[in-house]
This record gives structure tokens, sequence and C-alpha cells, in this order.
């Protein structure tokens, strides 16, 4: 894993979080949603099926576990996973806590308005959340 580098879209768009056993935890600086990506640090990898089996499985627990925190910390409706990779090829996998009437929904949160930065304020009080979140779903 020594060879793996973050793709500058995803450096400029998130901020680092944690580094679990397969992938790092970035959070997106969007604070209309709670949303993440997970990035399997395997540097070259585009698809989740170039992934060794292993590291599959690995993906989407991290996904699944973190995900379910997250929603039950902010009482969330839907939890989106998605793989899109269109604008960004390195393989990341987007954890998104959905609420009924957020600003994107019942739609998709891609191309829905302009990002709104976190403050400080928010940024700390998220971290604090995913804090939490990452030590409830026993990934921390």
């Amino acid at each position: 894993m020594s060879d793996f580098s973050l793709h500058p879209r995803l450096a400029a768009d998130t901020f680092h979080v944690a580094d679990l056993p397969l992938c790092q935890v970035r959070l997106m600086n969007d604070a209309r949603y709670a949303w993440l990506v997970l990035v399997p640090r395997r540097d070259e990898i585009r698809e989740v099926y170039e992934l060794p089996e292993e590291d599959q499985a690995r993906l989407w627990k991290e996904a699944t576990a973190l995900g379910k925190a997250l929603m039950a910390a902010k009482s969330g409706d839907k939890l989106n996973l998605a793989t899109l990779g269109n604008m960004v090829p390195q393989l990341h996998l987007h954890v998104i806590v959905r609420h009924q009437g957020d600003d994107a929904w019942p739609g998709p949160v891609w191309g829905h308005g302009s990002a709104v930065p976190y403050d400080a304020e928010q940024e700390a009080a998220m971290r604090a959340c995913l804090r939490d979140c990452l030590e409830a779903s026993g990934l921390a």
C-alpha cells in the first residue's frame, strides 16, 4: 500500500478522516449531506472487480459498517452507496446518508446545485460524529 496516491480531484474535494484496513475515509466538502468517500489504498484500480476478492469483501464491509453507523448518527432515511468514476477514474465508493427533503431528494446528489463548503465549526462537529461512527462500527 505504500504506492497509494490519491487522485488530485478527490484530494481537492474532500478532507481526510481516517485510514481503515483497506480504505482511506474522506469527507466530501459539502455540508448539505453526510457524504463520505472511501478510497481503497491500492494504486491503479479503477473498478471493483479489479480488486482481489478479499479486498472486494473488505470494501463492502467497511462501507456498510460505516454507513450503518452514520445512518444511526444522522437519523437518515436512506443510505446511498455508489461507485461512478465518470469524473475521477480512481476507484472510490460514495457513502451518503440521505434525508427526505434534502436539497436533492429524491434524486441523486451529483450535479444538484453547488456544494456548500463546511465552515470550521461544522467540520469539527462532523469529524467528532465520524470518530463516534468509526468506533460504533467497530472499524476504529
